[in-house]
């Protein structure tokens, strides 16, 4: 079984087992579903959970999960990782990608020149999001447009950039 990151459980909140997530998704309310499953990475085990309720506020997501209400059962699970199964993940319409799916792929011009290796998917507030590009010299950022990004090959683990001058 694989499994997607979703979050980061940063906080406790209230005293009936809320945690506040640091999210890692754009569908939180889907992942957070009451009877949907998760998974919190805890002491290098994948402990499975069901969802009992979630809300958002201010960018977090607060979710208690089933048989865990109350801040002493979930204590422990500050810094913790929370992850779905990847087979729950929602599919996507052609053209759009998973952020992991987009991590580790290699960066080449449209010569066929490679630039590097994408390390990183990085949002920003409220414009388009960026890639970063571990060059080996350098970490640059490519703004995730059509006008640089003119393809992506999951099969052959490559994105081809359009490089402006000054890009890189």
């Amino acid at each position: 079984m694989g499994y997607v990151l979703i979050g980061k459980i940063i906080n406790t909140h209230g005293l009936k087992g809320e945690l506040k997530i640091e999210s890692h998704s754009d569908f939180d309310k889907d992942r957070y579903r009451k009877g949907n499953q998760v998974f919190v990475e805890y002491e290098g085990k994948m402990v499975p959970f069901t969802v009992f309720h979630y809300r958002s506020d201010k960018g977090f997501s607060f979710v208690q999960l089933e048989g865990n209400l109350d801040i002493n059962l979930v204590e422990k699970y500050k810094g913790s990782f929370i992850y779905v199964d990847e087979k729950d993940r929602p599919s996507l319409k052609k053209g759009e990608y998973y952020r992991s799916d987009l991590i580790g792929l290699s960066a080449y011009d449209e010569e066929g020149n490679e630039i590097g290796e994408v390390i990183d998917v990085e949002e920003t507030a409220g414009a388009q999001n960026n890639l970063r590009v571990n060059t080996g010299e350098k970490e640059v950022l490519i703004p995730y447009v059509p006008l640089f990004i003119k393809e992506v090959n999951l099969e052959e683990m490559k994105i081809v950039i359009h490089v402006l001058e000054g890009l890189l």
